[in-house]
């Protein structure tokens, strides 16, 4: 959906001020979740991952989607970043700390984001854009580490299997994606609470 934009970037880092800052703050976002995750990854999945913690976090979530979406509705948040051009490294490493709030089980990586972006003054959709892009990395480095770390479980005959996968998320997300940012421009996410 963004490869356009992600082509850009890649080819402005040598020579775009705005490559390198928009790049820069993608990695700045994703630090705080890869760190903390590498480093506390066996204690939440022994203490947090069981159905008490995650339903404690859905019903969480979802109140806290609600008081953001009430504070927005009676004009108790403006937005003051409406482009995620206008971002600075220390927006980024807020949205990056909200995102570390997904390392709770129950906790949607996105949501966090989004409701964080928010809280800490970007509009809606400049909130989801940024939540979209920083996923890139985040969901690649987990995907990798969590590849690496049950190598031995896995076998050349998965690969099949993990092609369906692989693609079926691909194409599934691509028209969610899609379909999010329309949503955004014209609703809130009460629903989603």
């Amino acid at each position: 959906y963004f490869r356009a934009r992600i082509i850009r970037v890649l080819g402005g880092l040598a020579s775009d001020p705005a490559a390198r800052r928009f790049a820069l703050n993608i990695l700045i976002g994703f630090l705080p979740a890869a760190v903390l995750g590498v480093l506390f990854a066996k204690k939440i999945k022994a203490v947090l991952f069981a159905p008490v913690p995650v339903a404690i976090a859905f019903v969480v979530g979802g109140l806290i989607i609600l008081w953001v979406e009430r504070r927005a509705r009676l004009g108790g948040m403006r937005a003051r970043i409406d482009d995620i051009d206008a971002m600075t490294w220390v927006d980024a490493l807020k949205l990056g700390l909200a995102q570390a709030a997904a390392l709770i089980p129950g906790t949607s990586r996105s949501g966090a984001t989004i409701i964080g972006g928010m809280l800490f003054g970007l509009s809606r959709r400049a909130a989801t854009e940024f939540s979209f892009f920083l996923a890139i990395p985040t969901l690649i480095g987990a995907g990798v580490y969590d590849t690496w770390k049950y190598r031995a479980a896995l076998s050349v005959n998965d690969l099949p299997l993990f092609a369906v996968g692989l693609l079926t998320a691909f194409f599934s997300a691509l028209l969610v994606v899609h379909w999010l940012i329309r949503y955004v421009s014209r609703h809130d996410f009460v629903p989603f609470a």
